[in-house]
């Protein structure tokens, strides 16, 4: 698994009490198409992107790469997971040294609300510290994001710094697996 570090990619599916977190397949494209396509979702990550232009562009095999979770409930594609090595050119970091591994998320605006977020991103955490393990994460998001905010809190992300970026405020937090444990 190059981009995250040592280990084998993809991992046997994660199960939660009611997610499976697993590596993405052709079954799933419609799914994340519906993501990227979402004016809901769209509004939390720079914009929906035209249907059409999805149609031509999304892989038969969407999102197969190492640190991408297809998240599934009850057999149906809700959303993703990810955990993806940031370029160390950012000027938003922890670590000055090194690119940092940073948490990312998208759900169906159907799934949100029901705490499918918090179990998912928990469950692939864990996964994380446990093949890499001792290295922070980060997580980014808009201040004006209240249920992201709220998500960074109940994961045990604390806050690094706040930064102007894309005409929004920022935060960044950073989530250590020793920290998380005690």
């Amino acid at each position: 698994m190059t981009a995250l570090g040592p280990g084998t990619w993809p991992p046997v599916p994660i199960r939660t009490e009611r997610l499976v977190l697993r590596e993405s397949g052709a079954g799933d494209r419609a799914v994340f198409v519906e993501l990227f396509a979402s004016p809901e979702v769209g509004i939390h990550v720079g914009g929906a992107r035209p249907r059409a232009e999805l149609e031509r562009v999304v892989p038969e095999v969407p999102g197969r790469r190492p640190g991408l979770f297809v998240v599934e409930l009850d057999g149906t594609m809700i959303g993703t997971v990810e955990l993806n090595r940031r370029d160390a050119d950012r000027r938003s970091r922890v670590r000055p040294d090194a690119g940092e591994v940073e948490l990312g998320y998208l759900f169906l605006p159907e799934a949100w609300g029901y705490g499918y977020a918090t179990e998912a991103c928990a469950a692939a955490l864990d996964w994380f510290a446990g093949a890499v393990p001792g290295e922070p994460v980060v997580l980014c998001t808009r201040t004006t994001n209240d249920r992201s905010m709220r998500l960074a809190a109940k994961l045990g992300f604390t806050e690094v710094l706040r930064f102007e970026e894309w005409g929004a405020e920022q935060w960044l937090g950073v989530w250590s697996p020793v920290a998380a444990a005690v």
